[in-house]
């Protein structure tokens, strides 16, 4: 079974795992977690339902409750874990991930993230090592109906859109059952509908080719900005009314303004590895108080809770919030970034514009390189540059980080794939030209 993984268990659904490998997650979660009730949800991929039966017959078997939260976004899930005080909760889903793909995505109490090193790798070990004996106590089934408490929640965040034409790609997945009850009838929608085989494109942002509707829609229709959410609604990422995708680590500065700006208060802001260091020196603007850390939201979501942060994001799009039990929501960021949208429109400000003032660098985007010895190799770029220049900052989390005055870069292994994954920032394009073809140059040798 090759379904595990650092954040998640996922894969292709009856080639990495199948309805056998998905009775026995259910019905040794509960002994994991230590709780007789647990919540699941699950998205409007084919798979889905199959999964959901086995998943509950697993725990149902084991002697614990099961409570059905119906079709949901991932977002929700984490929502009713935190506010119904559920020990445990899965999602069924593969997010981004093709149509051929699902997957779990465990949480444990207050939403915090079940990943490989806090309990999915002992979770393995019961599945391949132990035979589910069911009990003779059966537990049930039941229904929670999240869906009205976490609009209510999102409502909070509403902002006034009324001077916005906006487009709106829900790329055919879970943002879908709540998008309209926020924004209304007004904006541009595509893909509205809910279709697990995703008929008009992936639901990835991340891939350029999927995001080249939105873009078209925007310029056609003079639209202020474009939104696009993932399969499970917990990322969301931007198009500028020029039609050009906005990096998402970028939005991290904007959300600065919303938490920030005017507010008089030094709070503590999270960024991954990958993140631009535009963001941080546009929010030391609003006394914003920086922290760096690894990848994924296995390690986000329980660092934000640990520094007590107010905000934080990643590169793909992951928005968290102390506000939101220190989860990240796609929704709910999409909500907070349109009102700072709408009030920078009020001052004469367009989202390019406003992006421009946060971008300082030229960046390479992340380039995967296929190596199998991935230590030895990131190793070498490391001790390139680190004996031919003068480093200002070493991060050796997640790969390294090194700074230098004028450029910097990443370098981190993929936790899934034979990939290093490498991401450079510069102050001009031909020094980072230069630096993204020395490194090419040394990584040769390993490929």
């Amino acid at each position: 079974m090759g379904a595990f993984h650092a954040y998640d268990i996922r894969g292709i659904y009856n080639v990495d795992f199948n309805k056998d490998d998905v009775y026995k997650i259910g019905f040794y979660l509960p002994q994991l977690l230590k709780t007789n009730k647990i919540l699941v949800g699950r998205d409007v991929r084919t798979s889905s339902p199959e999964i959901f039966k086995y998943l509950c017959k697993g725990i149902t078997d084991a002697g614990a409750d099961v409570f059905d939260a119906g079709l949901a976004t991932t977002p929700m899930v984490y929502f009713a874990t935190s506010k119904y005080k559920f020990q445990a909760s899965v999602q069924i889903t593969a997010s981004h991930n093709g149509r051929e793909y699902n997957g779990l995505k465990i949480s444990r109490e207050n939403a915090l993230p079940v990943g490989f090193d806090t309990g999915l790798g002992e979770l393995q070990k019961m599945i391949t090592a132990q035979t589910p004996a069911p009990v003779e106590n059966r537990g049930k089934i039941k229904t929670l109906n999240a869906k009205d408490d976490y609009l209510a929640f999102l409502k909070q965040y509403q902002g006034n859109y009324d001077n916005l034409k906006i487009g709106v790609d829900i790329s055919n997945g879970m943002a879908a059952l709540l998008v309209k009850d926020l924004l209304g009838d007004k904006p541009i929608y595509i893909y509205d509908e809910l279709d697990g085989t995703f008929p008009n494109h992936e639901a990835n942002p991340l891939i350029p080719e999927n995001v080249a509707d939105l873009k078209s829609l925007v310029i056609s229709n003079k639209c202020d900005a474009g939104v696009i959410f993932d399969g499970d609604a917990d990322r969301v990422m931007f198009v500028d009314e020029k039609g050009k995708f906005i990096s998402p680590d970028l939005m991290i500065a904007v959300l600065g303004h919303y938490f920030l700006e005017g507010k008089n208060i030094k709070a503590k802001v999270l960024q991954d590895i990958r993140t631009s260091k535009a963001v941080g020196e546009y929010l030391e603007q609003f006394d914003a108080e920086m922290h760096t850390w690894r990848v994924g939201r296995a390690y986000a979501a329980p660092k934000l809770r640990e520094i007590d942060g107010l905000f934080g994001g990643e590169l793909a799009g992951h928005f968290y919030f102390k506000d939101f039990f220190y989860s990240d929501s796609g929704i709910l960021a999409c909500l907070i970034i349109l009102d700072v949208i709408a009030k920078m429109k009020q001052k004469g400000i367009s989202l390019s514009q406003l992006i421009s003032k946060i971008e300082g660098y030229k960046n390479s985007g992340e380039i995967n390189f296929k190596i199998e010895d991935k230590k030895t190799a990131m190793d070498a770029v490391r001790k390139y540059f680190i004996t031919t220049e003068n480093a200002t900052k070493i991060m050796d989390f997640d790969g390294y980080r090194i700074e230098f005055s004028d450029w910097w870069f990443n370098i981190r292994p993929s936790n899934t794939e034979p990939y290093l994954r490498f991401i450079a920032e510069a102050k001009t394009a031909e020094l980072l030209a230069v630096k993204v073809n020395k490194t090419k140059e040394i990584l040769k040798e390993f490929m």
